[in-house]
């Protein structure tokens, strides 16, 4: 497949230098590590050259793709569909039954899976896929494997792939090394060796101008209890779209519900949070119903959201690779944004930032909460009942009477789907589609709570 056919697919123009540089030097033989901004590209940097390596006359799976959470591989199967090569792919995560997955597996027969560690594990332990065709690894936020706990997990999944020739390996920050199955022998480099033939690293995070283009700012909490001033920091900054970072997925609970008594739309994303209720939130924060999302660390890093205006980080970050993290969900590309830290008396701002950013001052008068244009819709079927957005939008046009401007993004999943419509246009619309069929069918349409 052509990559001109690819990146029209995709709907992009040109690629960046940093995405040219990894497809060169995924030609070669050697191993790649590519160091690269969040929100650089890096996920087409290693999709296109991956796509344009698989065999069509090779059955079985031929790469695998080890990502740390479940949201980071939907993301990536969603970026590969886009692409429409030839070539099947599905993601593995836990929050599902494996059994179902394993169903998936052995009707679709994918060329590439992409999965968390543990579950990706669990299929190959049960010989779910052929692990000897496999020749493709690719580790995304590959620094993830350095903590504690989790590179035993990545081992063991290296450990049961025997016919691995390439190895491609990615993240946002540097390390001062890499694992150990970066190569295929059992020495543990240095991420800044010299050695030519160990491997090719791409280092596209010096000379990074995000700082540039990022408003760094802080905001001064009269209280040690900063829930009144978060409410009207974000009151202030009206409907933009803003990612809230706390420490704790209690703060995340605790926070959103502060907030939503003072009739503040917002949502939260936490790792304890069942998988459906984290999709919803997502969605409802990306197609911009819901424009405040407070959320762990969990958000800061492997998220695709675009146009994020802001992040506040209400609760210092714990370290400066933290504090990255969270700045790189705004200012994306070549985008403007801004950050807010809070603090109280007692806090201190860590030694990683600069002492001199400006303090944003607070209106002596709140404004009141801004309401968003978008409201988000349920609708109970999905690609499972051959339900796609055609169908939808036909469907919102036809029988609820909505203009084409009155419909927002639509995102259909197995056995659901949702929509964004004009807030002002949803209360008449259920009323004019209740009982009404979509594509034949019966089925439930609501507000997304």
């Amino acid at each position: 497949m052509k990559q001109s056919d690819i990146l029209r697919n995709l709907k992009i123009e040109q690629l960046t230098p940093m995405q040219e540089a990894a497809i060169e030097a995924y030609a070669s033989h050697k191993d790649l590590v590519l160091l690269s901004p969040t929100g650089s590209g890096k996920t087409l940097a290693f999709l296109l050259p991956l796509v344009q390596s698989l065999r069509p006359e090779v059955v079985g799976v031929q790469a695998v793709v080890l990502v740390p959470s479940r949201e980071l591989a939907l993301q990536i199967e969603a970026v590969f569909k886009t692409m429409n090569s030839p070539f099947k792919v599905m993601s593995c995560y836990g929050g599902r039954p494996a059994m179902e997955e394993h169903r998936t597996m052995r009707g679709m027969n994918p060329a590439v899976i992409i999965g968390t560690p543990g579950r990706m594990n669990d299929h190959l332990r049960k010989g779910n896929f052929e692990a000897r065709i496999v020749t493709t690894l690719i580790i995304d936020e590959f620094d993830k494997c350095l903590e504690f706990g989790f590179q035993d997990e990545m081992s063991e999944v290296i450990g049961q792939l025997p016919s691995l020739k390439k190895r491609v390996l990615l993240s946002a920050t540097d390390a001062a090394e890499i694992p150990v199955f970066v190569k295929s022998n059992s020495a543990v480099p240095n991420l800044h060796s010299t050695e030519a033939d160990e491997f090719i690293k791409l280092n596209f995070l010096e000379g990074e101008s995000v700082s540039q283009r990022l408003n760094l700012q802080k905001v001064l909490s009269p209280e040690k209890d900063k829930l009144e001033t978060l409410y009207r920091l974000l009151c202030t900054l009206g409907g933009a779209s803003t990612l809230v970072f706390v420490n704790y997925r209690e703060s995340v609970e605790r926070v959103t519900g502060y907030l939503q008594a003072r009739k503040f739309p917002c949502d939260m994303f936490h790792g304890g949070m069942e998988q459906a209720d984290r999709e919803r939130s997502l969605y409802k924060f990306r197609n911009g119903s819901c424009p405040v999302l407070v959320s762990t660390d969990l958000a800061a890093r492997g998220l695709d959201i675009p146009c994020i205006e802001n992040v506040v980080h209400y609760h210092l970050p714990v370290n400066e690779e933290a504090f990255t993290h969270r700045n790189g969900r705004t200012a994306r590309w070549e985008a403007q944004g801004a950050s807010f830290l809070i603090l109280h008396a007692g806090e201190r701002l860590p030694e990683y930032v600069p002492e001199d950013i400006p303090v944003f001052e607070l209106p002596e008068q709140t404004p009141p909460p801004a309401k968003s244009r978008w409201t988000t819709l349920y609708i109970g079927k999905g690609k499972k009942d051959k339900l796609n957005k055609i169908d939808i939008v036909g469907f919102l046009y036809k029988k609820g009477g909505l203009a084409k401007e009155d419909v927002g993004q639509v995102d259909v999943k197995e056995h659901y789907a949702f929509v964004a419509v004009r807030r002002g246009k949803a209360k008449q619309l259920l009323t004019l589609v209740r009982g009404e069929k979509i594509k034949g069918m019966k089925t439930l349409i609501e507000e997304a709570k």
